[in-house]
């Protein structure tokens, strides 16, 4: 049998496409962080960075921020990023990390910060919420 005739018999050429579009599934999330300009941070990472003088990049809403930021954060929301990242240009020397409420959303701020010429980019896994889960403290 071929693999033409497994394909055809039964349709089991559903099942054939299944299995790549969920094999496909699992594997892109691997690729889009390898492929992302940044670094994946947590609690402890961002920390020793923030002691290395990082730039701590709130990338939520504003009306999210009332909730507390990390100290020291500048806020930029991510949907401004774009024509707003030069308030921040001067810095791109230094490392930053983005960090959102549950760590989605600052991922996605890599290529605004690439573009711009921050090359040490780092994303705060959890978010806000890992930041406080930690028991770290945050600004009013």
């Amino acid at each position: 049998m071929t693999i033409a005739d497994f394909l055809v018999k039964d349709h089991n050429w559903v099942y054939a496409a299944a299995a790549v579009v969920s094999g496909t599934m699992l594997v892109w999330p691997l690729l889009g962080r390898r492929l992302s300009p940044m670094k994946d941070v947590g609690t402890q990472g961002a920390t020793q960075l923030m002691n290395r003088d990082a730039l701590i990049l709130d990338v939520r809403e504003a009306k999210e921020v009332a909730d507390g930021r990390l100290p020291s954060a500048v806020h930029i929301p991510l949907s401004e990023l774009d024509r707003r990242v030069g308030e921040i240009a001067k810095n791109t020397s230094r490392p930053v990390v983005a960090y959102c409420a549950r760590g989605q959303r600052s991922r996605s701020a890599g290529g605004a910060l690439a573009k711009a010429g921050f090359k040490d980019v780092y994303h705060l896994t959890g978010g806000l919420a890992a930041w406080r889960g930690a028991g770290l403290p945050v600004e009013k």
